[in-house]
């Protein structure tokens, strides 16, 4: 028997000190790299189809000793990875 949970939201601070909410959709370990890819929480009055609420794919990096979430290096590791959780979201949505 299944157990169905809510979605898991995390709130994060950019470097200019801005505050997002995201909602968690995966984790993935690829080529030694933890990623996780997130939407942005939709906020009361907005469009959720608007371009900021894409996907946002994120590392997981060490940093003495604490993991922190950190954007990826270059526009290859984004696409590549990218399709990589693509590829896993589909997936997940094809088996019965």
């Amino acid at each position: 028997m299944s157990e169905e949970f809510g979605p898991d939201f995390i709130s994060i601070t950019d470097e200019d000190g801005n505050e997002f909410e995201l909602e968690h959709l995966d984790t993935m370990d690829f080529n030694g790299q933890t990623y996780m890819a997130f939407f942005p929480a939709v906020e009361e009055g907005k469009d959720e189809d608007d371009e900021e609420y894409g996907l946002i794919i994120m590392k997981v990096v060490d940093e003495n000793g604490e993991e922190l979430l950190s954007t990826l290096d270059s526009d290859e590791e984004a696409e590549t990875v990218y399709q990589e959780f693509m590829e896993r979201l589909f997936e997940e949505d094809d088996e019965p």
